[in-house]
């Protein structure tokens, strides 16, 4: 929406191998616990064992598949995938799963990452002859795949993977296997479930919760899992010394009630906004969170506190992805038509304002006055991540430096321009300190311009030009 200053993350993947179950329907459900992670368009694409067929378009999981479109897509596997653009506009075309046609038979592809050498790649496949239908760095995985799975399609998958450089979790299914890859630096995450006899391959745990399935374990960096009729078997390639999990996913992507690669979401939060508290231990009447992203930082404030942990601002969770884009002397009227203050709960206090994260700081400015006007006579705001100070070309829609109003201001000053009488956002030693391990397992590039993928001086990335 035109008043969100969260960022984007791009795709929602659900892969399930299930023989004699309703398998569309299934990966339906999955597609809606993973909604989260992507609002512009779905699909899901089904094999029967002899040939896949697919239905995707534009809008949420429920507006895309109806009943009787559920029903027509019969088979033992499917694959499902909902979208938030990064690489590539919002158009059908780049809807996913992409599908297609090639020597060995037909596949299709699921992908959630982004490609940081797309351009290089998509020119020297368009210089040999590859036509190319949409304009999303997916296709040119798929090309790859196709293009050097003469042998088997896992050779091709190996093959593609030596190609590629970037952050990708990806479920490809031909007629006859489902397969899930993770990069060589774990940056998205996919994990592995059971369902009776089924396997299930998703972005997040909270998809095979849904489904009633059992969580088996995540995905390894670099690991190509394989589901068959013989069962599952999986292989590797050659992965650095170093995981670079995108730190975010416990922040902001991953629901509370996701695990990923060990750790429980809701629970890494709640000691996010623990540590805060210790940071930044200000005396205030009660603790309040932007919700949704905000609370259970908000409540561990509280908590280490000792001090209530009031809902101060009522959501409006009927404001879907048609809400009619306000211009710009109605801005103001559309933040409170998102979020609305609670006055007997604000009146004359001082309040501590929980967020997971400022990227342009647009709204923040407007919520703390609207506290103001609400009879709040103090205003503080802590903030669950360090501040954002670099792009990221991995996969989230931090495009551009500019953009980001901490790279542009000291903290003092973004308290003074959104005018909060203290603004703390939480350390990066304090962050990483709650996983209890060295740096070197996450990817927190947006923080301090590490990145551990070497991002080409002159690649295009989306929509992003490296000086």
């Amino acid at each position: 929406m035109i008043f969100s200053d969260k960022p984007k993350e791009e795709c929602g993947i659900f892969g399930i191998y299930g023989p004699g179950l309703d398998v569309a329907r299934l990966t339906y459900y999955g597609l809606y616990a993973l909604q989260h992670r992507g609002q512009e368009s779905a699909g899901i694409a089904v094999s029967d064992g002899r040939v896949i067929k697919l239905h995707k378009d534009m809008g949420l999981v429920p507006e895309v598949f109806t009943d009787e479109i559920l029903k027509s897509l019969t088979g033992k596997m499917a694959l499902g995938h909902t979208r938030y653009s990064t690489t590539g506009s919002s158009l059908a075309l780049n809807a996913q799963p992409l599908m297609c046609y090639y020597s060995k038979g037909m596949i299709a592809l699921g992908h959630n990452g982004n490609l940081i050498n797309t351009g290089e790649i998509r020119s020297r496949l368009a210089a040999e002859g590859s036509v190319f239908q949409s304009t999303i760095d997916s296709e040119v995985i798929v090309n790859l795949i196709a293009r050097y799975s003469q042998n088997s399609v896992e050779d091709g998958i190996k093959k593609m993977m030596a190609e590629i450089k970037g952050a990708y979790s990806l479920v490809v299914m031909t007629e006859n296997k489902l397969i899930g890859i993770r990069d060589p630096w774990g940056v998205r995450p996919l994990c592995i479930g059971r369902l009776g006899e089924a396997y299930i391959i998703a972005s997040e745990s909270c998809a095979l919760d849904t489904v009633g399935a059992e969580l088996i374990r995540d995905v390894e960096p670099g690991e190509i899992v394989i589901v068959s009729e013989s069962g599952l078997t999986s292989c590797k390639v050659d992965a650095p010394d170093r995981k670079a999990v995108c730190i975010f996913e416990f922040i902001y992507f991953s629901r509370p009630d996701s695990v990923i690669d060990g750790y429980n979401v809701n629970e890494v939060r709640r000691e996010m906004g623990r540590q805060l508290a210790r940071e930044y231990p200000v005396d205030v009447d009660i603790v309040i969170a932007i919700p949704d992203s905000g609370t259970t930082a908000a409540r561990g404030y509280a908590l280490e506190r000792g001090i209530p942990f009031e809902e101060g601002l009522m959501k409006n969770r009927y404001i879907g992805r048609t809400f009619i884009q306000p211009d710009q002397a109605m801005r103001d009227l559309a933040v409170k038509l998102k979020l609305n203050p609670i006055r007997s709960i604000l009146k004359d206090k001082r309040v501590l304002m929980v967020d997971d994260s400022i990227v342009r700081g647009t709204t923040c400015g407007k919520m703390v006055n609207m506290l103001r006007d609400a009879g709040a006579t103090e205003v503080h705001m802590c903030v669950s991540s360090p501040p954002i100070l670099w792009p990221c070309y991995y996969g989230i829609d931090i495009s551009d430096r500019n953009e980001l109003i901490a790279a542009k201001l000291p903290v003092e000053e973004i308290r003074k321009c959104i005018g909060a009488d203290g603004l703390h956002y939480l350390s990066l030693e304090g962050l990483l300190g709650i996983f209890g391990s060295p740096r070197n397992l996450f990817c927190t590039a947006c923080f301090d311009g590490d990145y551990p993928i070497d991002i080409p001086k002159t690649e295009k990335v989306g929509k992003f030009i490296l000086e």
